[in-house]
């Protein structure tokens, strides 16, 4: 298993994601789309979910593609980007045929981040309009950190964000993740520098730092977050050919990226969610055996995905918590 030339969840060729931020809102929106309809599931985890139109990617659903998964800041507000994402590919000629008409189809998932320091003073909710925006800008080509969805996002200790990372198996199928971190956990290891997902990373992409001697995983932690605060919600995608029913068992098991990655996670107040796509443009090498590995695979992406997120944040004036890299003076503020 090895990054993908990019290391994003772009690597599966054929999709495109885009970031809209609004810098006074400390929030932000995050779409990945692609140029044909794709097959998703979704699996939830957390015990305060925040979602639209997920019933339909259930496997017993009509709906059997989508035409993009939205990500967004905002708390129930943000939803409404998936408004601003249908518009736009309406336009496009986009959408589900019923008859003459086309609907977009478009599921989305939110952050809370209502209570980041960001202006929350708005009249007129601004998240359709950074819906369209991230559409608009979606390429193959994106950066992480503190943007998009991850604009405004927090751990228990650091400055959350938007990360993202890819592995090509053996048999040349790729995978990868996309993730927005705002969890009631946190990516590192006690007061240091080293991340929980350290055992996956791969060719030093967070650091490279280990784990540290003398680690602790029996601690007892305390959530420094109120109920409903805290959500880590994400993408996988792979290009192996997978229905629904495969890509449910597929997001089932990319769970456990998060609770390599984030301690404690799954917690009655986050509301941990994980789409999973394929876009269906290789065939399984193996009916077995390929189903079993890129549930591996999907899990290992998704654990460095979020330390990624956590390591590319970077800081802004009126931040509420350090970035990972400013609080242990690897990064100066504002970088």
């Amino acid at each position: 298993m090895r990054p993908g030339p990019r290391n994003l969840i772009t690597d599966v060729a054929g999709l495109a994601v885009g970031n809209a931020s609004d810098a006074a809102l400390r929030s932000g929106t995050t779409v990945l789309t692609a140029a044909r309809p794709f097959a998703a599931s979704v699996h939830v985890m957390g015990g305060a979910p925040g979602s639209r139109d997920t019933d339909l990617l259930a496997p017993d659903k009509l709906v059997g593609q989508v035409d993009a998964l939205v990500l967004s800041g905002g708390s129930a507000f943000g939803l409404a980007a998936c408004d601003g994402v249908m518009a736009g590919l309406r336009a496009a000629g986009r959408g589900f045929a019923v008859g003459a008409a086309r609907v977009p189809i478009v599921p989305g998932a939110i952050i809370f981040d209502l209570l980041n320091g960001g202006d929350k003073g708005w009249t007129d909710n601004p998240y359709p309009v950074l819906g369209r925006a991230a559409l608009s800008a979606a390429s193959p080509d994106f950066a992480i950190g503190s943007l998009g969805a991850g604009t405004g996002a927090t751990t228990a200790r650091d400055k959350g964000g938007l990360g993202s990372a890819s592995a090509v198996l053996e048999d040349g199928t790729t995978i990868g993740a996309l993730v927005v971190v705002n969890a009631l956990g946190q990516a590192t290891v006690g007061d240091g520098p080293h991340f929980w997902a350290a055992p996956w990373e791969l060719s030093g992409e967070f650091g490279g730092l280990g784990l540290p001697r003398d680690f602790r995983g029996a601690a007892e932690p305390a959530p420094v977050k109120r109920p409903g605060e805290a959500t880590t919600i994400a993408i996988v995608a792979t290009d192996a050919r997978m229905d629904k029913p495969a890509l449910l068992r597929l997001a089932t098991a990319a769970q456990d990226g998060m609770a390599r990655a984030l301690v404690p996670s799954h917690t009655p107040f986050d509301g941990d969610l994980i789409f999973a796509l394929s876009t269906n443009a290789r065939p399984l090498a193996d009916p077995v055996a390929g189903p079993f590995l890129l549930g591996h695979a999907a899990a290992c992406v998704l654990a460095r995905a979020i330390a990624r997120g956590i390591h590319a944040a970077t800081a802004a004036p009126g931040d509420l918590q350090p970035c990972w890299g400013v609080r242990l003076g690897m990064r100066s503020g504002g970088q």
